[in-house]
């Protein structure tokens, strides 16, 4: 009996002494390890190389202003486009469309009324014979003003065509000074002596050296 109570006691001992040791082993496995000392330190170069890439200006886009011009001349709106103006793009587009209709109108009506004329003068019926009170001369002065009005559309539209270039050139060439403080266009009160009303609003252009 007491041999079988020391061979329990010997395997109760093991038992309890693997267990101690596999719970030993098993802290010492997962025992967190330190990662910080496994990064790699920076050198002076690299951080010194952030700082000034974190203080740098900021990089303004550069437009050029013969790219524009060339733009608005090819298609009027285009250099606006080019330039990210792009609220002036439907000014352009508008101006110039009622510009070219206005100019077809009036190019009608001296068709019509030249048409008229000639029939007029060679004793012909057209389409103004019922009117009474209708001569040569009156259709003849009446076709001259839609001509003139009819040309003077083509320089407008033509004027305005121009106008839409050089804004794109100036927009690009001046893209750098609109932030500028030395340069500002601001309202401002304009006195004028000679004027029934001695002041009136107006802009300033302002530029310091």
């Amino acid at each position: 009996m007491p041999k079988i109570l020391s061979i329990l006691l010997l395997f109760c001992s093991l038992s309890v002494f693997a267990q101690v040791t596999k719970n030993d082993t098993i802290r010492v496995e997962n025992h967190p390890t330190d990662s910080i000392s496994t990064i790699k330190p920076r050198s002076e170069v690299e951080v010194l190389a952030d700082i000034e890439e974190s203080n740098a200006p900021a990089v303004k886009p550069n437009y050029s202003p013969t790219k524009a011009g060339l733009y608005s001349a090819v298609l009027p709106g285009l250099g606006q486009y080019y330039n990210k103006k792009y609220w002036k793009i439907p000014i352009v587009w508008g101006a110039i469309s009622t510009g070219v209709g206005v100019t077809l109108w009036n190019d009608k009506q001296y068709r019509r009324y030249r048409d008229a004329y000639v029939a007029q003068l060679n004793g012909l019926p057209h389409e103004f014979s019922d009117i009474p009170g209708i001569t040569k001369e009156a259709l003849g002065r009446t076709q001259d003003r839609m001509k003139r009005q009819r040309d003077y559309s083509i320089a407008v539209t033509g004027l305005v065509y121009i106008l839409n270039i050089m804004d794109a050139v100036v927009d690009a060439h001046l893209y750098e000074q609109k932030n500028d403080p030395d340069l500002a266009i601001k309202p401002a009160v304009i006195y004028d002596e000679f004027a029934k009303q001695n002041t009136k609003p107006g802009l300033s252009l302002s530029f310091r050296f």
